[in-house]
């Protein structure tokens, strides 16, 4: 059990919520936002006492009960309560297998049509086909480091541009919040406790949203790409989890009949089928 993670959940989850949320009066003394504590623990049904050890970081651990108590009140939507219950060991760990299936490498290669490409719980992008290849500026010319989507887009050469682009920025703050309920399902994966910790370090956007405890499973997404012959493209994306492992495949398609589908057609068009090869382990 995180007791500073979860203390710092409950309390950015409390901040969110307003009083009328819950059917509470909003009231014209309240100095702080969102809940009081002791309209938690009421909700809850749980002691003030017990709560605020809670959000202190030195309360015992929770029942499940008082779990779903706490995500009643705090109104958490099904991702953030899964996360609460990460947070307190009482869902099993997710996989961590960054190994890609022979039949995700198939099934790559067999979307010819469509750009695609299988990422890790840090978003390391670990293989692609060719038109995600040409569409997403030639991957297979990137170093290994260079591939990572949220270490390029936080900390490489056109981060503030990145950031900038309110587009980008949503994309980004949601990846962040994918990301901190990949950690929760694997606390014990170094490897996605470094890339955290990395970010934080090199990037104060990151540390900002990373800080407001977002949590939110990415299933689907619009996506937009800045295509240097093409100009802007809008994508529908389908995010779809290998299971058994921490690998999920990401495919991009675009709405038929749209200025997008016209100017992909021409990509796809000059694209031999193939497909890249994963990223080396470090």
């Amino acid at each position: 059990m995180d007791r500073k993670q979860l203390a710092d959940f409950l309390t950015t989850r409390r901040a969110a919520i307003r009083p009328g949320d819950v059917g509470l009066p909003e009231g014209p003394r309240r100095r702080t936002p969102g809940l009081r504590r002791q309209e938690v623990a009421q909700l809850a049904g749980i002691s003030i006492e017990y709560y605020i050890r809670l959000e202190q970081a030195r309360g015992p651990k929770p029942s499940r009960q008082v779990l779903g108590a706490l995500a009643r009140a705090l109104v958490l939507d099904r991702d953030q309560r899964a996360h609460l219950f990460h947070l307190v060991d009482e869902l099993p760990e997710s996989a961590s297998s960054r190994t890609i299936p022979p039949t995700v490498r198939n099934l790559l290669a067999g979307l010819g049509d469509f750009p695609a490409y299988a990422i890790d719980a840090g978003y390391d992008i670990l293989a692609w086909n060719a038109v995600a290849d040409r569409l997403m500026g030639f991957l297979s010319k990137l170093e290994p480091e260079q591939r990572n989507i949220l270490r390029t887009n936080f900390t490489g050469p056109h981060a503030a541009q990145n950031l900038a682009d309110p587009s980008t920025l949503a994309f980004l703050q949601d990846s962040v919040a994918d990301l901190r309920a990949s950690l929760a399902r694997s606390p014990g994966d170094a490897k996605l406790r470094g890339l955290v910790e990395e970010l934080l370090r090199a990037s104060p956007e990151f540390g900002a949203m990373w800080a407001d405890h977002q949590v939110a499973v990415r299933r689907v997404q619009t996506k937009r790409v800045r295509h240097h012959q093409y100009g802007p493209m809008e994508f529908d994306c389908q995010v779809l989890d290998v299971p058994g492992t921490a690998v999920r495949l990401i495919v991009y398609v675009p709405q038929p009949g749209s200025t997008t589908a016209a100017a992909f057609a021409s990509i796809r068009a000059a694209t031999p089928v193939t497909i890249g090869a994963p990223v080396r382990r470090r």
